[in-house]
């Protein structure tokens, strides 16, 4: 009785937490909802390039929430410590011809989990003593600098030891997680707590747009932090947006990965717009009225969009967690995007209403049930 009256109380905690009102009102922005899915709160990654896991992991606490299954909140250091572990591996294997870096892509959270399981925030924070938010730019050096000196291999070959030296290394900045723990009366390991989630893996497709590729196929995304060269379905951009607004509008979140480097995408404005006239030719009065009032935006096609991405003005910055759909007072649809900067703006917290446009010219990838992806298309790529 006592565990349920817990597990009840963490219930309401979450839903209250969940039901966050979000602005309807942003200067002479008017907006109307469409549709509001259950989120978790909103985190911080401080000074660590971890949005990849941020993202994932509020998608996947927002699933639980979809499903109706009890609450959780997920441990983003665990995955974190996971990924640098195959990521060593995997830069001593290639002697250095990889990526070794804070950043990663959404799948694979899916595979480190797959392959570690995934623990609660209150059982492994990951942070040192007296640290509450990551900071991760000497540890990311430390430990690229020790793979640097393996794969020089000063006695001829690898020992066995490296590896061990490295752990050693990660866990001291990060902490080991234990290997087994309790929740609530039940004991876990990282695996059988994953199970215990009841979130199937196979369930979930990722998705981009690009034509230097065969559309309906996958093929592996040429982003530096594709690491692990994961394969992405490749879809024209209309379909797309097709999947993103039927995941939204049947009560599905998204995870999203997307170019932030644009001058009208602004966290502390609260808003992302893609407007018609480049930033290049605007006036000083037409830079400073886009945050101000709706103006008119540019609907971009697939040749631009490859364009962007060939010309390396479209890259891969960050990972957000689209929870949602809004309209202005024009009819313009905006996805409410969950970030994991903390609280940047005021009346949005840790939200930003990005438009439709630049959804469509900025998305890099993203990530959704394989049933919020209409039957006709999910044929077509054989899902």
């Amino acid at each position: 009785m006592k565990q349920l009256y817990l597990l009840t109380l963490l219930a309401l905690v979450f839903s209250t937490l969940t039901a966050q009102d979000l602005p309807l009102a942003l200067n002479e922005y008017k907006f109307t909802v469409v549709k509001k899915s259950g989120a978790t709160p909103v985190e911080n990654q401080n000074k660590s390039g971890t949005c990849w896991v941020y993202s994932a992991n509020s998608f996947f606490e927002s699933e639980l929430l979809r499903m109706g299954k009890q609450p959780a909140d997920l441990s983003e250091m665990y995955v974190v410590r996971a990924g640098y572990l195959e990521r060593a591996r995997n830069y001593v294997r290639r002697q250095g011809a990889a990526a070794f870096g804070q950043g990663a892509e959404t799948h694979d959270v899916l595979q480190l989990v797959r392959k570690h399981g995934i623990v609660p925030e209150s059982v492994y924070s990951g942070f040192p003593s007296g640290q509450d938010k990551p900071v991760h730019g000497e540890m990311e050096a430390v430990l690229k600098a020790i793979t640097e000196a393996v794969i020089k291999m000063p006695d001829g070959k690898l020992s066995d030891q490296w590896f061990k030296a490295y752990t050693g290394a990660l866990d001291g900045y990060m902490g080991a997680p234990p290997a087994k723990f309790s929740v609530g009366e039940k004991e876990f390991t990282p695996q059988t707590y994953f199970q215990s989630l009841g979130i199937n893996l196979d369930d979930y497709v990722p998705l981009t747009s690009y034509a230097h590729h065969p559309f309906y196929k996958p093929f592996i995304l040429e982003v530096s932090d594709n690491w692990s060269n994961g394969i992405f379905y490749n879809v024209p951009i209309d379909e797309l947006v097709q999947i993103a607004d039927n995941a939204v509008d049947r009560g599905f979140s998204i995870v999203w990965a997307t170019d932030i480097s644009e001058k009208t995408f602004s966290a502390k404005e609260g808003l992302a717009v893609w407007p018609e006239k480049s930033w290049a030719d605007m006036s000083a009065e037409e830079r400073n009225a886009w945050a101000k009032a709706p103006v008119k935006e540019k609907v971009v096609g697939q040749d631009e969009r490859q364009q962007g991405f060939d010309e390396l003005t479209t890259t891969d910055d960050h990972g957000m967690h689209i929870t949602g759909v809004v309209t202005d007072q024009n009819g313009t649809r905006y996805y409410i995007v969950k970030n994991s900067w903390g609280t940047v703006h005021e009346q949005m917290g840790g939200y930003i209403y990005v438009s439709q446009p630049y959804f469509r010219c900025k998305t890099m990838s993203m990530l959704v049930h394989k049933d919020a992806i209409p039957a006709a298309l999910r044929k077509k790529l054989g899902l």
